[in-house]
């Protein structure tokens, strides 16, 4: 029997700027990010009811939001880079799944974004 333990974020709302849009575009007002974030058993499963037990979690988001508002983004997928690059700097994180996705789309409806998968070795390619 395996044990596999995740963190989960979800509908994170960034506020950043993406895309370049021309008169008469949709422009979303909203920039959604989830992130799974695959970790050590170990550090959900404690015997002890202690932060230096766990993944401390809140750093990384200070650092995600960071990201998000630092300046103006051409495309979704560079933002999901940077945000990937900065879950590569912990080293507790095996794994990850990012997805970002903004709306509305069309006619005031629809969310439309983006996914990206690293595996164990993914991430360690990244790392080095």
């Amino acid at each position: 029997m395996s044990t596999k333990a995740s963190i989960e974020l979800r509908d994170l709302k960034l506020q950043t700027q993406i895309g370049t849009y021309k008169t008469g575009d949709i422009i979303p007002d909203n920039h959604l990010l989830d992130l799974t974030l695959w970790i050590d058993p170990n550090l959900v499963l404690i015997s002890e009811d202690k932060m230096s037990k766990v993944f401390d979690y809140d750093p990384l988001v200070l650092e995600i939001t960071r990201l998000a508002s630092d300046g103006h983004y051409e495309t979704q997928e560079r933002l999901i880079s940077r945000i990937t690059e900065a879950c590569a700097s912990y080293s507790q994180i095996q794994s990850l799944d990012i997805s970002l996705r903004k709306s509305p789309v069309h006619n005031n409806s629809g969310s439309l974004g983006v996914r990206l998968s690293l595996d164990q070795g993914a991430l360690l390619q990244l790392r080095s």
